[in-house]
């Protein structure tokens, strides 16, 4: 696809890695910027891939549920502790909440809500990546 787009989202996040070795096992978070790339063979009437606020409109409120929430397996021990004491958990069903794991929803998440619009530019448009920064020098994306 000849033509690209990005859309960036941040958000402040924790998570608890259960199966890492080090420091990362303990609950820690990171200031993340999630870019979004989709792609389109020819351009739309106003020359665009489409535009960023269409992009805005299906994934945003999906990406605020990270925001301000910790991100957690649900094997960890301590699971059911953390979603009894705290509103804002995203579960990761026996997984850790990896960057790799949060690109890859995020990516499902906007490949599905594209898949369901009735807007003439999902049928145009496609989700290549998703790059989820963890921090200033590191990133786990995900491609379809």
């Amino acid at each position: 696809m000849p033509y690209r787009i990005c859309k960036t989202f941040s958000v402040e996040s924790g998570h608890i890695l259960s199966k890492h070795p080090g420091k990362c096992r303990f609950p820690h978070g990171h200031s993340r910027r999630i870019d979004v790339v989709l792609a389109a063979e020819t351009l739309d009437e106003n020359d665009m891939v489409c535009d960023f606020q269409f992009v805005g409109k299906l994934i945003k409120e999906f990406i605020e549920q990270f925001d301000h929430a910790i991100c957690l397996n649900t094997a960890d021990p301590y699971f059911a502790f953390y979603r009894a004491a705290y509103e804002r958990v995203v579960a990761f069903e026996d997984q850790d909440p990896t960057s790799e794991l949060m690109a890859r929803r995020v990516f499902d998440h906007l490949q599905e809500e594209l898949e369901k619009t009735s807007e003439t530019v999902a049928r145009r448009v496609r989700v290549v990546s998703v790059r989820m920064h963890e921090t200033a020098t590191s990133w786990a994306e995900y491609e379809g």
